[in-house]
């Protein structure tokens, strides 16, 4: 693999291990009670609903037998996954030099395939600290039907496999959760007739940020894809400022929570960032926002101000009142042909639909996501912004309320943000998020997902820990049935972040107070 100067000198970084996790060989755990779970949740999953979350406690010698242990990436790329399957092979050869590791290729479908490669200290080596999953590909298969079960079983068993990493999202530890449950049922346990257990933990990945809770402080990969798209936008915003005559509609990645959105108007203060949580507790509608965004353009206009920075998170149009409510009944239409859905669709949601530009529409009703929903991701929601935008400065022109010229330019940072060389945070949190789960394999538990806690803190007292994967489980409706899922976490609206950026965002929208972080730095 050819490597820039860059990548070689990534190669040489040395994650700093939490102390607490330096002598894996003396690690215990600690039960920490943990809410009761929902029944429908405990019905799914019974042999996991008594699991109560784990503290690492130390002074327990543990048996340092190899083991045999297999990891997948599953879901979209995060930067610092690398270091999390470069953690388990060291830490696993730490305690046993005769280890072996096995990287599933491809996500998931590679578990049901047995398509797999061992991973050796050379192809280890030659991935530390560098950015993409390419050291043994990702995908998106869930493993849910029978025989995609079945599939698995029979390929950890052919294996004897101790352990199954599976490095991924919400969903994918979900996928997770369900697939501990199954070997379970299948006695591939402490006291099975196999004589082997099998532990399946899950590491957590998304740049969106929204796998988080009390337990889980972020997501790895969060921190990388944030200065990333800090750098673009502050670099856009210099570039409106030097020319004075673009308004810049920046989507940002995040599906289903404005995390990064928040984040990056923090690191830039643009003059507006639309924060999808706010809009839908506002119960703000379409028309409502294109209102907001005008009402500044103006204002700004009469400043004599023809350009700015505008900040739109990916999932903005499922948090629009209006729009909502037209993607749920969509959603519902599953297959539809234009023609149909518009017979079937309630008033309210006719009107919305048919008041989009043509191109919108279209988008509503193509490919639909895994879970049969509208793919929100693919709607490009701020040339749909700029569009309506355009519209109603015509029409406030054509009565002297606008002055101003609108030059508007659609960005989307979305992909560059997920392979990126990780910052040193995301390099040192994956590789100990790693050893977490080589801990909690030797240990032979299963159905957790690795964690770490005191993040603001330096890495030497960052804290393991193990969170329950169904104790993070709520009901959520996919492919039009009631399902036990790992919520998601959306901006708190109450919380410091988000009260920091409101008490600030007022001066932006007039002053232009842009901040340029400028190219990633690593240990910033």
């Amino acid at each position: 693999m050819n490597m820039s100067p860059l990548q070689k000198l990534r190669l040489e970084y040395k994650p700093e291990v939490a102390k607490a996790l330096q002598d894996i060989s003396t690690i215990g755990f600690e039960e920490v009670p943990s809410a009761p779970l929902l029944q429908e949740v405990s019905a799914v999953f019974p042999r996991l609903a008594a699991q109560e979350n784990l503290k690492i406690t130390h002074g327990v010698s543990v048996a340092c037998s190899a083991k045999r242990v297999g990891v997948v990436f599953s879901g979209g790329q995060a930067a610092g996954g690398h270091n999390v399957i470069a953690a388990l092979f060291d830490a696993l050869h730490e305690v046993a030099p005769t280890s072996e590791l096995f990287g599933f290729l491809n996500g998931p479908s590679g578990i049901v395939t047995g398509n797999y490669i061992p991973l050796t200290k050379e192809i280890i080596d030659s991935f530390r600290n560098l950015g993409g999953f390419d050291m043994i590909g990702s995908g998106r298969t869930k493993i849910e039907t029978p025989e995609q079960l079945q599939g698995a079983f029979r390929v950890v068993k052919e294996l004897k496999l101790d352990g199954l990493v599976i490095i991924g999202g919400d969903d994918s530890n979900t996928n997770a959760a369900y697939l501990a449950q199954y070997f379970l049922d299948q006695g591939l346990d402490q006291g099975s007739d196999q004589g082997y257990p099998i532990s399946v933990i899950g590491i957590p990945k998304t740049i969106d940020g929204d796998l988080q809770n009390e337990w889980v402080s972020i997501p790895f990969g969060f921190d990388t894809a944030c200065k990333v798209y800090s750098e673009t936008i502050g670099n856009l915003a210099k570039d409106a400022l030097s020319a004075k005559k673009y308004y810049y509609f920046i989507k940002l990645m995040g599906r289903s929570a404005s995390h990064i959105t928040l984040e990056c108007a923090m690191e830039t203060h643009p003059n507006l960032a639309l924060i999808g949580e706010e809009v839908a507790a506002k119960k703000q509608t379409l028309s409502a926002v294109v209102e907001s965004i005008v009402q500044l353009i103006q204002e700004r206009a009469e400043a004599h101000k023809d350009y700015g920075v505008i900040l739109i998170p990916e999932g903005l149009i499922e948090f629009m009142q209006d729009m909502q409510e037209l993607i749920v009944e969509l959603n519902r239409l599953l297959g539809g042909t234009k023609k149909n859905i518009l017979e079937e669709l309630s008033p309210g949601a006719r009107y919305s639909f048919q008041s989009l530009p043509q191109a919108i529409q279209e988008q509503l009703l193509g490919d639909r996501d895994p879970h049969g929903n509208v793919q929100v991701s693919k709607i490009e929601t701020e040339r749909l912004l700029i569009t309506l935008v355009r519209e109603e400065l015509r029409k406030r022109a054509s009565t002297g309320r606008y002055k101003g010229t609108f030059s508007p330019q659609p960005i989307f940072c979305g992909y560059e943000g997920r392979s990126a060389l990780p910052t040193n945070f995301d390099a040192t949190y994956c590789y100990n998020l790693g050893r977490v789960a080589a801990v909690l394999i030797m240990h032979g538990k299963t159905g957790y997902m690795a964690a770490l806690q005191a993040l603001r803190e330096p890495p030497a007292v960052w804290q393991p820990a193990a969170v329950s994967l169904v104790s993070m489980m709520h009901l959520e409706e996919r492919k039009g049935k009631i399902k036990p899922v790992i919520k998601k976490t959306l901006v708190d609206l109450e919380g410091p972040v988000f009260k920091m950026f409101a008490a600030q965002r007022e001066a932006w929208r007039l002053v232009d107070d842009y901040m340029q972080p400028g190219p990633i730095q690593f240990s910033s």
